[in-house]
């Protein structure tokens, strides 16, 4: 197959994988605006209905990684048919259920569709988009799940006013059927059925990484898992178990993730690196609406306008900076995106004290592109190497770091951000208190930003230095 003939195939291909990106991330946002709706069905408390979010989450949080193994096993392609089929039974489940206990246990079954849904695409574009427009599928993929983001609230509205918050999850359900037919006409699966042994499914190692996984997302839940066990522990308990799972890891014949994969440098740096960036992007959701609530004093309607920004510009520049990786390469684009993640956190550190909502804005116009770049580059960086049956691995790797900073970055910079304002109530602080808060949470992350275009160059020098000479 040429690669003009390559590019041409692979476009509807793209466009399956778009479709189950969206699928997936819209089932992560769309719920949330049907939260004041469902304790009012359900007459339910308002910690009660967060678990609507919370089991999704944290279903995919514990699942992606094998989710990613299982793909590389029963083939990308087939693995992806059977998200879909999860994720249509589970919204099926969701839109007709009798009570709230029920919906969060439809909640959960899809967020297992939807980690196959999130781990799978990248791993698939690898096996079937030509080499030099791997950046710009990696693009695509980010704009999706951006725009999923950005439209999941507003689209949540619009159906809970034409009739229910049942809509919402009907919607969902012939979305994803819609994606189902995509894929099975333009995905080519593996003629032929792998076998697969117990052995290589990794019982073991996926037991502990579960139990891992969900100690530390029930750790970072902000206490509204109501779980008669305090953070510290389940953070300690996250922490022995992730260290008796690199224990069990070294001693299966085949593991779930291997040890050496993680040894790999440009693996274990980029994996690390998606954390870190994805607390910084998480930062902006979760402490920006104090500011522009308790120091800005902007209403709920425009603090929502605001907000949308961010994702706005996501899904405009996610294409782009997969074009711009694929013409400089993986590393630099990388090295461009983390520098201007750095000058957008400093600037929405200090432009608001001078310009108001016109310097947040700015802010998150020259903030936004640099992360898109960032995911773009890194993804591509991790998976270009990659041999084929490590790709739906390492896809599910990428999505687990992503998902993991996203929790941390929930928990911890708020934290930081409270702490600084020092009253332990932002809604009875001077706005001056917050706004010093606001400006001082986003110099830290700006120095985050700095620790992690450090790692990135230091990184790229290393391989230069380590890299084969062509006598060798």
């Amino acid at each position: 197959m040429t690669d003009t003939v390559q590019a041409q195939s692979s476009i509807p291909i793209l466009i399956t994988l778009a479709a189950a990106t969206l699928t997936a991330s819209l089932g992560i946002s769309i719920a949330a605006v049907m939260l004041p709706t469902l304790t009012r069905s359900f007459a339910a408390t308002v910690s009660e209905v967060q678990w609507v979010v919370l089991a999704y989450l944290t279903s995919v949080t514990i699942t992606i990684v094998s989710a990613g193994r299982l793909g590389d096993l029963f083939g990308h392609g087939r693995l992806l048919i059977a998200g879909l089929i999860i994720f249509i039974a589970a919204s099926v489940l969701c839109a007709m259920t009798p009570s709230l206990g029920l919906l969060i246990a439809g909640r959960a079954l899809q967020g297992l569709g939807g980690a196959i849904l999130i781990a799978l695409p990248m791993s698939i574009a690898r096996d079937f988009v030509p080499t030099e427009r791997l950046g710009t599928a990696m693009g695509l993929l980010g704009t999706t799940s951006a725009a999923g983001t950005a439209l999941g609230p507003s689209l949540g509205g619009v159906l809970l006013a034409m009739g229910n918050w049942r809509m919402a999850f009907w919607f969902l359900a012939g979305f994803a059927s819609v994606t189902l037919i995509l894929s099975v006409t333009a995905i080519t699966r593996d003629s032929e059925r792998p076998t697969v042994s117990c052995r290589e499914l990794d019982f073991p190692g996926t037991i502990v990484l579960v139990f891992a996984l969900a100690a530390y997302a029930l750790a970072t839940s902000g206490g509204a898992s109501h779980i008669p066990v305090p953070p510290g522990a389940l953070f300690s308990a996250a922490l022995i178990a992730i260290v008796f799972f690199g224990l069990v890891e070294t001693r299966v014949a085949s593991p779930l993730v291997p040890m050496k994969l993680l040894r790999d440098q440009r693996t274990s740096i980029g994996l690390f690196l998606n954390l870190l960036v994805s607390a910084i992007m998480m930062s902006t959701l979760v402490v920006g609406p104090f500011f522009l609530a308790f120091s800005l004093e902007l209403n709920e309607a425009i603090i929502g306008l605001v907000m949308a920004v961010g994702p706005l510009v996501a899904a405009l520049f996610g294409v782009p900076a997969g074009w711009v990786t694929d013409r400089l390469g993986a590393d630099r684009a990388m090295t461009i995106g983390l520098v201007q993640i750095t000058v957008g956190l400093l600037c929405l550190a200090y432009l608001p004290g001078y310009f108001g909502v016109g310097g947040y804005l700015a802010g998150l116009i020259m903030l936004t592109p640099g992360f898109q770049l960032f995911l773009a580059a890194n993804n591509t960086a991790v998976l270009i190497h990659a041999a084929k049956e490590q790709r739906g691995r390492l896809s599910g790797l990428l999505g687990l770091s992503r998902n993991l900073g996203l929790m941390t970055g929930a928990s911890a910079i708020p934290t930081l951000f409270v702490n600084i304002v020092g009253t332990g109530d932002n809604t009875n602080a001077p706005a001056a208190d917050v706004a010093y808060a606001f400006s001082m949470t986003f110099t830290a992350t700006a120095c985050l930003a700095l620790i992690a275009l450090g790692l990135a160059i230091s990184s790229r020098a290393w391989r230069a230095r380590n890299a084969p000479t062509p006598a060798e």
